[in-house]
């Protein structure tokens, strides 16, 4: 596991997603010193909705990321529909129409392989619930750029394909019931 502070949170997510981000959200703390930045296959094509809807569940301000912006502590950002979100080097969001991965644009391996150049040790990835595999190719990335990785239990998951794949490929530095992941992300993040 990383000695590193923790600089940033990348969250993935699938089927079942929007139930998963309302728990964890609602349970992070209001003073969280990093950005946490999501990507979740809703399969809508108005982000705004989905980002009201999480908004109301947080105390930290939740925005659809844009291309060019630096992320900033305290804020959760979510990937547009239909763009891949990357983290330049810079430590800028970048968006991208490049083909489909896994299906799926966005998609959480770009979102975590980008990061994980990015932040490298810094970085926790989170995997939730989901019905496809996606994220797991990522979160292996993160793990071999030194970076925390975090795994909801398969049992308690809506569906769980997402958790199980990211587990058989990459494993995990914890594996938890969704309810003990925000707790975690909060301690980790005020060490």
């Amino acid at each position: 596991m990383s000695a590193r502070p923790v600089q940033a949170i990348v969250v993935g997510t699938s089927a079942g997603g929007l139930r998963a981000l309302h728990v964890l959200l609602h349970g992070l703390d209001g003073a969280l010193p990093v950005p946490m930045v999501i990507v979740s296959h809703t399969g809508s094509s108005d982000m705004g909705i989905f980002c009201e809807l999480l908004a109301h569940y947080s105390r930290l301000p939740v925005e659809e990321a844009r291309e060019r912006v630096r992320p900033r502590p305290g804020i959760i950002y979510v990937a547009p529909s239909g763009y891949h979100l990357l983290v330049e080097r810079s430590g800028r969001f970048a968006l991208s129409i490049d083909a489909k991965v896994g299906f799926s644009r966005p998609s959480i391996d770009v979102l975590f392989e980008s990061a994980a150049e990015t932040w490298g040790g810094g970085l926790v990835a989170v995997v939730l619930t989901g019905a496809n595999h996606d994220g797991a190719a990522g979160l292996s990335r993160v793990r071999a750029r030194g970076g925390v990785a975090i795994v909801q239990d398969p049992a308690t998951a809506e569906a769980s394909a997402m958790p199980e794949g990211a587990l058989a490929l990459a494993g995990a530095d914890h594996c938890l019931p969704l309810e003990a992941i925000a707790p975690l992300l909060n301690r980790m993040c005020h060490a």
